[in-house]
């Protein structure tokens, strides 16, 4: 029984392979749904996908997925969105920060965005995801690690930075131009390479297992409540997808 998920620097591929039964595929793109579609997987799994250089993943390839009777699953990145956008219709989201869109609070793509390294390097992240920076600032506040002045300063500063600046340096020396206490600055700053939090993965490894355990218990044909429009639009991105993945 074949599963997939897409995932890179939220999930890179070594953690996929210690659960038996699910394929890693690389961050999903335009067409990567809809081909994977085609060796009838059981589950699919989304948590990474491209954005801004490359046409990111169509919900109706998602739709359609759901449509021919496969488990779509989505989390911490891309498929956070996605889930959020599509729980209506059957995709199901894991995870806090798939709650936290669902519910509304964060409502901004950039939420998720990172810079992160090359596949020869496992995606490694680059940058910080505006979840994480909230996560760890939350976290930090509430082991009194950093004052509540400083927290709201730090964050006002994350929100600020374009995605692929936003670091943890960048902040910590924009605050201190802002005149926060250098004392404090570092107190945060040595305190981070062991006590900040990766939502993103978290959330991954929690739709991971979520994954697994479904495959444990057998897996029957998903049914939806809705029917599937074969548009003109459709089929073109049905023959695009098909050429561009010969």
């Amino acid at each position: 029984m074949i599963s997939y998920i897409f995932s890179g620097p939220s999930l890179p591929p070594s953690l996929v392979a210690q659960h038996p039964g699910i394929t890693w595929r690389p961050p999903v793109r335009q067409g990567d749904v809809y081909r994977a579609v085609r060796s009838r997987p059981a589950l699919i799994g989304i948590v990474d996908g491209y954005f801004e250089t490359v046409a990111t993943v169509w919900h109706k390839e998602i739709l359609w997925a759901m449509a021919e009777g496969i488990h779509v699953y989505g989390a911490a990145s891309i498929g956070t969105l996605r889930a959020a956008e599509l729980a209506d219709f059957g995709m199901r989201g894991v995870g806090a920060i798939f709650r936290q869109f669902q519910s509304a609070p964060l409502a901004d793509d950039s939420e998720v965005a990172l810079l992160h390294g090359p596949a020869e390097l496992e995606y490694v992240p680059v940058t910080e995801a505006m979840v994480n920076v909230r996560a760890t600032i939350a976290r930090a506040l509430q082991l009194e690690v950093v004052a509540s002045l400083l927290a709201t300063m730090l964050l006002e500063i994350a929100e600020s930075l374009f995605y692929k600046d936003r670091t943890y340096e960048a902040m910590l020396r924009r605050a201190g131009e802002l005149g926060a206490s250098s004392d404090a600055l570092r107190s945060f700053a040595d305190w981070l390479p062991l006590g900040q939090v990766d939502q993103k993965r978290q959330d991954a490894l929690e739709m991971l297992a979520t994954m697994s355990e479904h495959l444990k218990r057998g897996v029957s044909p998903f049914r939806v409540r809705y029917r599937m429009a074969h548009t003109f639009a459709w089929e073109f991105a049905c023959r695009r997808a098909d050429a561009a993945g010969a």
